[in-house]
């Protein structure tokens, strides 16, 4: 299936590895313009390089913290500048630490808010006018099963990435008239470097092996399989396609069944 976003630009944060770069894949691969950006300097130009030399694509590579605003506002500048424009927003930060509520301080929960919800609010105000302009959209946030599960051992993502639901949710309201979709992708768990930490850290608090620690986690998923960063990647680029213009306002998760409720 043809996506039909070839040569639209695609703004991707925190691509140097992981869900981010699975996802700049995945629309390199259908001939989107690139821009990526990693606190890693060294990652993200690999990053381009790559997809550059893969794909044949324009690739804009920049060091940019998503937690600071400046950064947004000045990565935004770049691309304005290298591109002209943005058609499509996948807004993406690493995750917060894990632990229960009452390891945490309140400025732990600040910092989690910081890195999820506030990067998120920062990244649509820098990148929507240009979409308003062209009346042409794709906004996609990434955030995690905690928004409609909570697991109790991610207490920071729980609370900073259940709001990104509720902007990503008011902000559609507001634009859908304009050709604009806004919608989140809420992930179970997918095989990539910080899952990989969660399931070592677990295994080492509960002295068990990282393959115990695994069958546990796959015990409560009804696939029994934990998800790729590919086949998530290549979800994030339908969800962002012109074929998905009448989708938005959506919460869709991703998670091999294993989220347990209704809506």
């Amino acid at each position: 299936m043809d996506l039909k976003i070839r040569d639209k630009v695609a703004v991707v944060t925190a691509s140097s590895k992981g869900l981010g770069k699975a996802t700049a894949e995945a629309m390199a691969a259908e001939g989107a313009k690139l821009a990526i950006c990693s606190r890693d300097e060294k990652r993200i130009i690999e990053t381009a390089n790559y997809l550059k030399t893969t794909y044949n694509v324009d690739v804009l590579a920049a060091v940019c913290d998503v937690t600071d605003k400046k950064n947004i506002d000045s990565f935004k500048d770049e691309v304005i500048k290298h591109f002209g424009t943005c058609h499509i927003l996948f807004a993406n930060a690493g995750g917060p630490p894990p632990g229960n509520v009452e390891v945490f301080e309140v400025e732990d929960f600040k910092k989690a808010l910081d890195l999820n919800l506030l990067s998120t609010i920062n990244l649509v105000y820098a990148f929507l006018p240009y979409m308003k302009q062209q009346k042409w959209g794709r906004i996609l946030a990434s955030t995690s099963i905690s928004v409609k599960q909570p697991i109790p051992t991610l207490a920071l993502s729980n609370v900073s990435r259940v709001g990104v639901v509720a902007f990503i949710k008011s902000l559609s309201l507001e634009i859908a008239s304009l050709n604009i979709t806004a919608n989140t992708l809420a992930p179970g768990y997918i095989m990539t470097d910080r899952v990989k930490q969660l399931l070592e850290d677990r295994a080492q608090k509960e002295g068990i092996s990282f393959q115990n620690a695994l069958d546990g986690v796959l015990d409560t998923i009804p696939a029994k399989t934990i998800g790729s960063p590919a086949d998530f990647g290549a979800f994030c680029a339908f969800l962002v396609s012109e074929h998905t213009s009448y989708i938005t306002g959506e919460t869709i998760l991703m998670d091999g069944g294993m989220y347990k409720g209704l809506m």
